[in-house]
């Protein structure tokens, strides 16, 4: 099942005098998430803007609508920011990680059941999928592998390399 929300960084601490915070993201590259005005927090998923924001050592430095001082700021710290998926256009046969955790992973041609998709790693050369049953598998993220990824109902198809669940 799609989540509506997805997490996005977390607000690890305060920066400088006028009520920045600094932000981990959990996206791909940080500008990415400086590419958004409006993030959301809590488990409400209450609405906050963001007035500016740049890269910093890999982290983002942004600076929130409302939030003026490090005091204000200071009380944003270890909140996780969350993004709205309709805010985000992925490429074809591109998925968020969180649509993946918990998918079931079949076999294309006999339909056996490996396991369920436990992790996603990213290994810069392409993506790892650590799949889940009475161990742990790990199977690469290419397009010789995996046929089909039905995010709606949460299955998809491989065809594994010889030996990989040996």
């Amino acid at each position: 099942m799609k989540k509506e929300y997805l997490e996005a960084g977390k607000i690890v601490t305060t920066h400088g005098i006028k009520g920045e915070v600094k932000i981990m993201p959990y996206t791909d590259t940080p500008e990415l998430l400086c590419e958004f005005d409006r993030l959301f927090t809590g488990k409400n998923h209450d609405e906050i803007y963001i007035e500016k924001s740049r890269v910093s050592k890999n982290m983002v430095i942004a600076k929130i609508k409302g939030i003026d001082t490090p005091e204000n700021a200071e009380k944003l710290r270890n909140k996780i920011l969350f993004m709205h998926r309709d805010d985000l256009e992925l490429d074809e046969d591109t998925y968020f990680i969180q649509d993946l955790i918990g998918m079931e992973v079949r076999d294309a041609e006999t339909n056996f059941i490996y396991g369920k998709i436990a992790d996603v790693m990213q290994t810069g050369a392409n993506d790892v999928y650590v799949i889940q049953s009475e161990r742990e598998y790990l199977v690469p993220a290419i397009p010789d592998v995996v046929i089909s990824t039905d995010i709606n109902n949460n299955i998809m198809l491989i065809k594994p390399l010889e030996g990989l669940f040996d």
